[in-house]
């Protein structure tokens, strides 16, 4: 982590860190100092702190997301670290709580850390059909290369988990970075396949029965940082093509690359994953949608979806964790993206790449829908509406331009907003003139590529309290970041720059969750 580890990154009290890195408020938002941060319509942990997101698995008709969670933030010190905690949700939009599932400090080994949930219908670990196994990394003693994965287990549905003894299923073979499993069942073969996070390597391993690996190969990629969550899966095209896709969460910053999702299309044959191109692509493009999983989709009758899957990453960035109003606010740092639904595109010259959409289930929570219709702008439009938390979408077409897009989260007097849009050869999202986590000023335009020539773009943007989410051209290229807006900057505008555009079928929807 950039010479801090993740444990280093909770000890401390985190009580007024974000007081000492946000810019003093306009006197009309300190005096809506006790007014909510909290996200209307994302998840957000109840209290304290969580970080990574851990594949959510359907069980019993709902699925178990399970996330890392340190009920001792605002304490820190020895205590520090992270348990998994538990929340259930039958259409991912509305979560419930649950508590804590697999506890931290109950072993000597400390702390519970990323790793994966799985269903072991079969019972291949010993546990009973149908008990649900964690595989998870745990650090007896920091930094001394003892990071290896530990085994939990619940027979009562994954909602409690007791420890399958202190030793490690997998220990390490003596490097620094070994860490975040991610197990798929590979049926055709009659095996569990496990990838892993080493450093600049996936590693690949087979169990017959989740307690003992074997090592059968690796993938390396160095040039973006260090690789962690890794995640494998399978996914059917829209023209019927089956491939497998290879994700990571990565740090490109320092390559001019995001720091999100890293993937790559390709093929696997239940040891060695072949890349259709040597560099990745990225399933996010903003600054902060870390730790990110997929997970099946399956219908309320429990049918798979094989070609679509879903995904949820974390909305914050190991280079300014604790700062979020939210501290002080609400009481708890946490707040995960909106689930995605992702599916996998063949482009005119035959290469693969992911889309994303909002996860469907958020068109039965609307509350109120704002339809404007066709809007003419040359320059700067200020829309009579006024929002915190809402989604907005249209179509820009033009002629001649240089640049369109949308002011959200605008000030009173028009000097902060977030702009999102194109310019030029590429699309943007740019939050230096609001209030934002990124103190050194570096982080504050996310771009993606663009082709200017059809003149048009589509765009469809998740704002909330805390952040802000744009799918550009459904979804071929995304855009996640945290932003901390004032709560009294809550106009939006549309813009223009260097010609005429027209902002058509232009709908604003709020969400009640």
């Amino acid at each position: 982590m950039r010479g801090m580890s993740r444990r280093s990154l909770f000890a401390g009290t985190a009580v007024g860190a974000t007081a000492a890195l946000l810019p003093a408020p306009p006197a009309a938002a300190r005096a809506a100092a006790c007014a909510r941060y909290r996200a209307a319509y994302h998840f957000t942990v109840p209290d304290q702190w969580k970080n990574d997101p851990q594949r959510p698995v359907w069980i019993d008709g709902e699925y178990h997301y399970y996330y890392l969670y340190n009920p001792d933030y605002f304490t820190g010190g020895t205590t520090a670290g992270t348990a998994w905690r538990l929340a259930t949700s039958t259409d991912l939009v509305s979560f419930r709580d649950r508590g804590i599932a697999v506890p931290k400090d109950t072993t000597p080994n400390g702390d519970v850390w990323s790793g994966c949930a799985v269903v072991d219908t079969e019972g291949t670990a010993g546990f009973g059909r149908g008990a649900v196994v964690v595989l998870a990394t745990m650090e007896p003693v920091e930094g001394a290369n003892t990071q290896a994965q530990y085994l939990y287990y619940s027979t009562d549905g994954g909602h409690t988990f007791t420890h399958h003894g202190t030793d490690p299923v997998l220990a390490n073979p003596g490097v620094r970075d070994f860490r975040d499993p991610k197990v798929i069942r590979d049926e055709e073969r009659g095996r569990w396949v496990m990838v892993l996070a080493e450093q600049y390597k996936v590693g690949f391993y087979h169990s017959t029965n989740l307690r003992s690996w074997t090592y059968v190969g690796g993938f390396v990629k160095e040039g973006i940082g260090v690789l962690e969550c890794p995640d494998l899966f399978r996914i059917t095209a829209g023209d019927g093509t089956v491939r497998w896709v290879l994700g990571v969460s990565a740090n490109g910053k320092g390559s001019g690359l995001p720091n999100t999702y890293a993937y790559w299309t390709g093929a696997f044959d239940g040891t060695t994953f072949t890349p259709d191109a040597s560099e990745p692509q990225w399933l996010d493009h903003g600054w902060d949608w870390y730790g990110a999983v997929t997970f099946e989709k399956r219908d309320r009758g429990g049918r798979l979806d094989e070609g679509t899957r879903y995904a949820i990453g974390w909305l914050n960035n190991w280079d300014y964790p604790n700062t979020t109003p939210t501290i002080d606010s609400d009481g708890f740092n946490g707040t995960d993206s909106i689930v995605r639904e992702v599916t996998l595109k063949r482009a005119a010259s035959g290469a693969y790449h992911l889309a994303s959409r909002p996860v469907a289930a958020l068109d039965s929570y609307v509350s109120r829908t704002v339809r404007l219709g066709d809007l003419e702008v040359d320059g700067t439009r200020l829309l009579d509406y006024r929002g915190l938390s809402y989604e907005v979408s249209c179509e820009i077409t033009w002629d001649a331009l240089t640049g369109a897009g949308l002011q959200l989260r605008r000030s009173p007097d028009g000097v902060r907003h977030i702009d999102a849009g194109v310019y030029g050869d590429y699309a943007f999202l740019n939050r230096r003139t609001t209030v934002n986590p990124d103190a050194s000023g570096r982080w504050q335009e996310s771009t993606s590529p663009f082709d200017p020539s059809g003149r048009r773009v589509r765009l469809r943007i998740l704002v909330d309290r805390t952040s802000v989410e744009m799918f550009v051209d459904d979804g071929r290229y995304v855009h996640s970041s945290e932003v901390f807006p004032y709560l009294i900057d809550n106009r939006l505008a549309l813009f223009t720059i260097g010609g005429r555009a027209v902002f058509r079928d232009t709908v604003i929807r709020e969400f009640a969750v």
